[in-house]
């Protein structure tokens, strides 16, 4: 029975996020292991509206902030030498990375 491993990035910075998918690419390229993805998830979009002045006078004007989370899926299969390679990966900040190892 094989395993395999999920990989779930999500990160707001695009190019963070594709570095760090090339680099788990690179390992399974060492390491001959299959490999599937980036899948990109659906971006999650957060928004936040705030009044430009603070005391209520004059007209209602409003800024809209709006932070963008963006998903990359990986499953690779769950060789050992690859998962410790993985492990050894430099992440920048702002990338958040969860390890799921399935039957």
């Amino acid at each position: 029975m094989k395993q395999s491993a999920r990989i779930r990035l999500n990160g707001t910075e695009t190019e963070k996020i594709r570095g760090v998918t090339e680099e788990i690419q690179q390992v399974a390229d060492r390491t001959d292991v299959e490999m599937r993805g980036p899948i990109p998830l659906p971006t999650k979009k957060l928004e936040v509206p705030t009044r430009k002045s603070p005391d209520g006078e004059g007209t209602a004007t409003w800024e809209h902030w709006e932070m963008r989370i963006h998903k990359r899926l990986i499953d690779i299969e769950s060789d050992e030498r690859a998962l410790r390679q993985l492990m050894r990966l430099q992440v920048p900040d702002g990338v958040h990375i969860e390890l799921v190892i399935q039957n």
